[in-house]
């Protein structure tokens, strides 16, 4: 964990990041809607990482992940007239079921735009709640072009994964629970691939607790936020290969932006190191976890050194698994 992204200069986002009222305004409008995960334990995980670790557990959030904060936010953020005529994205998974469901509670229309490689259980989240989907190739620039075809002829509002201030702002709650069920901690670690839920935890926690360190977890694979920061450029043009399948995107302006500002840097785990880790919570918390979650638990480990005797805070973002491909039995 060595980049230190305030050390380069990095161009400014283009929309407004959102601030502690506005995280916590979505807290308030979300509050109807959202869970208040719960916070795990385990002493044989503290004893492996050096350190005493609370996992905050958005598995157990609806749709089984962390998206549906800031999916639902956005859609209920909405004017009744716009609302009206939908919502769309694109989406590997997660977001897509997240802002399926927020756009079924609130009786609007939802479009999302699915890889081809997007994992069944994901792809099958998004039709169970509703939404239409239309697939795309397994890329950036065919995600955002589909999505923007979707739009011009249905005159739905986009609602992106992680580039828009609203959404950024619900995933923002996550942060601002965990820092209420855990005062004191020393650290916070989320994954990272768009950034958006970085970004909403950074800005809450760096408000909070200014004194907290901040730090992402990417898969080395996908190592696309890691390198975009340490080389002080957006890098957008990379096609992953990771079996964190909700860590693909990359950064968008705004969340570089704030990323760089707030961050103390973003560590790296191998794929091997992500499997070894998810394995670990399964047995160890006795909850089922998705790979772009195991991502933190991996980076720690690898770093204990960095974090030994701290109380850190570890994200657990979603626990959508297709359990007839467990990563341990390829």
């Amino acid at each position: 964990m060595n980049v230190d992204p305030k050390s380069v200069a990095v161009p400014m986002a283009t929309d407004a990041a959102p601030g502690l009222a506005a995280i916590g305004d979505a807290a308030a409008r979300i509050a109807p809607f959202a869970h208040v995960t719960p916070v795990l334990r385990s002493a044989s995980l503290d004893e492996r990482a050096g350190c005493e670790v609370h996992f905050k557990c958005e598995n157990f959030q609806r749709v089984g992940a962390f998206k549906f904060r800031g999916a639902c936010n956005a859609v209920f953020a909405l004017p009744d007239d716009i609302a009206a005529r939908g919502v769309a994205t694109h989406s590997s998974g997660n977001h897509g079921a997240a802002l399926a469901l927020a756009a079924r509670l609130r009786g609007i229309p939802a479009h999302v735009v699915v890889p081809t490689n997007a994992a069944k259980v994901k792809h099958d989240a998004i039709a169970r709640h509703g939404a239409k989907i239309v697939e795309c190739a397994p890329s950036m620039a065919a995600r955002e072009a589909a999505v923007a075809q979707v739009i011009a002829h249905t005159g739905a509002t986009l609602v992106h994964p992680f580039a828009d201030p609203l959404v950024i702002a619900g995933q923002g709650t996550v942060a601002l629970e965990l820092l209420r069920q855990c005062a004191g901690l020393d650290a916070l670690i989320a994954p990272i691939g768009g950034g958006g839920l970085l970004s909403g935890c950074a800005i809450t926690a760096r408000a909070i607790a200014p004194a907290i360190g901040l730090w992402g977890a990417e898969p080395a694979a996908a190592c696309d936020a890691h390198d975009s920061l340490a080389q002080g450029r957006l890098i957008d043009d990379r096609v992953p290969d990771t079996l964190c399948d909700g860590l693909r995107g990359h950064l968008a302006p705004i969340t570089f932006a704030i990323l760089r500002t707030h961050l103390d840097g973003i560590g790296l785990a191998s794929e091997q190191e992500i499997v070894a880790a998810m394995r670990l919570l399964w047995e160890r918390l006795k909850i089922i976890v998705e790979p772009s979650s195991a991502v933190t638990l991996a980076a720690l480990l690898r770093e204990r050194e960095r974090f030994a005797g701290q109380r850190v805070g570890l994200v657990l973002t979603g626990g959508n698994v297709d359990l007839d491909t467990l990563a341990w039995q390829r």
